[in-house]
């Protein structure tokens, strides 16, 4: 095996699906070299995820990606488990944005990645690695033979069936599958009527519209055991499937890809093993509810983008490496646990009927749908940081703020976050943060300015001043807590 000796790089990331992508730019950002691994010599055309969440719109925005994505069709509708909420309750923040194939926002993000210097090879597939506790040593098949690559750290982004995880010896502990539900994106075919979470003796069906010119169908079938699949099932056995379960016969449509998806729910028990972390579905594992699988995922890489590129450029101590799964492994626990509980909703049968009817009436309440929505749409997540104190919009993110700069321009706080460095808000008149903040300038910006319009108690333009990690989530308000603490903890010892 020949040692590639030019490709000896900071991180490794191995997939190059939205959590890989978002994490080779977030690297970037952060100044750390990066090569993104593929084994799939192009870009899939496969789409499982269909959109985004409010949060992930958040993280978009404020890397400045949000143009790039074209029209965004927000959708104010939802379900949980089939039962009916609304997203869109209160002021709308809460809805989401359907009509976005996955394979456009890998396209995306790739674009993105590649500008910011991330080297993305495709065509190159991770057999094996090894972390010898100074860096990581990576077994690649490539086109032209077997390479081996050196890196820091390497980051598996690959997928449910991770070989970075397994390969890795990750405890990877949850429920196997009991359901096996059938999936087909189809074209030059109209069913008769468009079934969305219609329910048949025989089974449940979803009927959803993809663009213009295509419909995705889904089916799955009581009774029908689960089996583990060596390939895909053919569109032939869906269309069979779903004339079961519906009367109808779909089997003249032109399928474009046809896939299956399990109940399954597992999550992997740490997502740090030394110099090898895990992101994504590498991660965690669950029924493909409410789009939370692409969403979650591209939230994990964003934790861990900025604070590895820090560890890597010597801004922040490694133990900064640990809140990575401090933070995100929870998330991942209640995604879990949400999904299992809409499968239960989704896939039952009769019995379940007469709770979806109640939920149907306890979801109607908007301070239910509220709750309910900003559980799935990830917009309830609050980091714990109860070390550095106890005001309410710690750990939470910063919400987009309108402000004046000191010389008269205006600005958000979403835009100050573009470039991926901590913030240090000064809003009032108190001259002491800003001095404490300029000790980490490198790496904190500090900007003077105040709120576009008088902010109201309890919101974050009322505070004399906030810290902001570069993910968005504030890590410090005033009159709480110490703010050198919290500055040692997100970035290390202070400079020169």
């Amino acid at each position: 095996m020949d040692t590639d000796t030019d490709t000896h790089t900071d991180v490794i990331v191995v997939g190059a699906g939205p959590a890989g992508l978002m994490l080779a730019g977030e690297l970037r950002l952060a100044g750390a070299e990066v090569i993104v691994l593929e084994k799939e010599s192009s870009p899939s055309a496969e789409s499982r995820g269909m959109g985004f969440t409010a949060r992930t719109l958040e993280v978009f925005d404020q890397r400045g990606l949000l143009p790039r994505l074209g029209e965004l069709k927000r959708s104010p509708g939802g379900h949980f488990g089939s039962v009916p909420v609304d997203f869109a309750v209160g002021d709308g923040e809460h809805a989401s944005v359907t009509g976005i194939s996955q394979a456009r926002t890998v396209s995306v993000l790739a674009e993105w990645a590649a500008e910011l210097g991330a080297d993305v090879r495709r065509g190159h597939g991770v057999t094996g690695f090894t972390d010898t506790g100074e860096h990581v040593e990576v077994q690649v098949r490539t086109p032209e033979g077997e390479r081996r690559l050196t890196a820091r750290y390497l980051v598996g982004c690959d997928g449910g069936r991770s070989l970075v995880r397994r390969a890795g010896g990750f405890d990877f502990p949850g429920t196997d599958a009991t359901a096996e539900l059938l999936l087909a994106d189809v074209k030059d075919f109209e069913l008769p009527k468009l079934w969305s979470g219609a329910r048949r003796p025989g089974g449940m069906l979803l009927a959803a519209p993809l663009g213009a010119d295509m419909m995705r169908v889904v089916v799955f079938e009581h009774g029908r055991p689960y089996r583990q699949r060596t390939e895909r099932p053919s569109f032939t056995e869906v269309a069979e499937a779903w004339k079961r379960v519906s009367g109808d016969d779909i089997s003249a449509a032109t399928p474009v890809w046809v896939s299956s998806f399990s109940d399954a729910a597992r999550q992997a028990s740490e997502y740090r093993r030394g110099r090898v972390l895990l992101a994504g579905d590498a991660a965690h594992i669950h029924l493909p509810a409410s789009g939370q699988g692409m969403n979650v995922s591209i939230q994990d890489a964003v934790n861990l983008g900025w604070k590895l590129g820090a560890v890597l450029a010597g801004r922040a101590h490694e133990d900064l490496l640990d809140t990575y799964h401090e933070e995100r492994h929870p998330v991942g626990a209640e995604l879990l646990k949400n999904t299992r509980a809409q499968a239960t909703l989704f896939l039952g049968g009769e019995e379940m009927q007469p709770l979806r009817e109640i939920l149907t009436r306890v979801f109607g309440d908007d301070t239910a749908a509220r709750h309910l929505a900003g559980l799935v749409s990830g917009l309830d997540i609050r980091y714990d940081l109860t070390a550095l104190g106890d005001h309410p919009l710690l750990g939470m993110r910063m919400p987009d703020t309108h402000l004046v700069l000191a010389d008269g321009r205006q600005t958000t706080t979403t835009r100050l976050l573009h470039p991926a460095r901590g913030l240090l808000l000064s809003l009032g008149n108190d001259p002491e943060p800003a001095k404490t903040a300029q000790a980490w300038g490198d790496r904190v910006q500090v900007v003077r300015a105040r709120a576009a319009r008088p902010a109201q108690p309890g919101e974050p333009a009322a505070a004399e001043a906030l810290l902001i990690r570069p993910d968005g989530y504030v890590a410090w308000v005033s009159g709480d807590g110490d703010l050198a603490k919290a500055l040692h903890r997100h970035f290390g010892d202070p400079g020169e």
